[in-house]
């Protein structure tokens, strides 16, 4: 949690700092909720960029939430439409990658526990976020630069991370979008974001495939 705060932070600051109102700011920050959506946004709006280009872009950079969804929701089906979309708002990394870790694939069908231990990380998430980004609007020009303290967000995700890398497929799929993040890091609207999460999971399911395939 300390590590989103301070990505929150960061969030924040650079609202502000892209010449965003208080209101404005404040009304980004609980309502898209999307760091990474947020801050490529914000250089297109800086430049008066097409609000078409805008949004397809923090689609674009959100598209891993759709994955995470598509992993996370057959563990909900059970629940009414308006639940699951209220659940659907604190889809995030920290849940997409705590939530497997209690919950395997084989308690797919056993929904005892599940929506309360969602919640417990979304909710911790969504204070956390809020209360950084808040904090981050408030203190703008009053940090500097210099500290780096988004950094704490991206190992905070390295923490989750480590431990979800099970096996061999698993270790594949994060070698491959690491190296394709790096080389594909200038692609337009963070499109190499995109790329690395598809590639690695292609090489996930590739070794996976040949591993079983091995056994036989």
């Amino acid at each position: 949690m300390p590590g989103i705060l301070a990505w929150g932070l960061v969030s924040g600051m650079a609202m502000i700092k892209a010449g965003l109102t208080l209101w404005q700011a404040l009304g980004m920050t609980f309502l898209v909720f999307a760091g990474s959506a947020q801050l490529a946004a914000l250089p297109l709006m800086m430049a008066n960029a097409p609000v078409i280009v805008i949004f397809a872009t923090a689609m674009v950079v959100n598209l891993r939430f759709v994955i995470f969804g598509a992993a996370l929701g057959p563990h909900f089906s059970h629940l009414p439409w308006y639940q699951r979309l209220w659940y659907g708002y604190f889809n995030g990394d920290i849940a997409a990658g705590l939530f497997p870790l209690r919950f395997p694939a084989e308690t797919l069908y056993r929904p005892a526990g599940k929506a309360g231990f969602y919640m417990g990380i979304g909710y911790s998430n969504w204070l956390a976020w809020q209360v950084g980004a808040v904090a981050g609007i408030f203190l703008a020009g009053r940090i500097p630069e210099s500290w780096n303290i988004g950094f704490a967000g991206t190992l905070a995700l390295l923490a989750i991370m480590i431990p979800l890398i099970i096996n061999a497929a698993a270790l594949g799929g994060v070698v491959i979008s690491g190296i394709v993040a790096v080389i594909a890091a200038n692609l337009p609207y963070r499109l190499g974001l995109l790329l690395a999460m598809v590639l690695g999971m292609a090489a996930a399911m590739l070794i996976d495939a040949w591993l079983e395939k091995k056994k036989t």
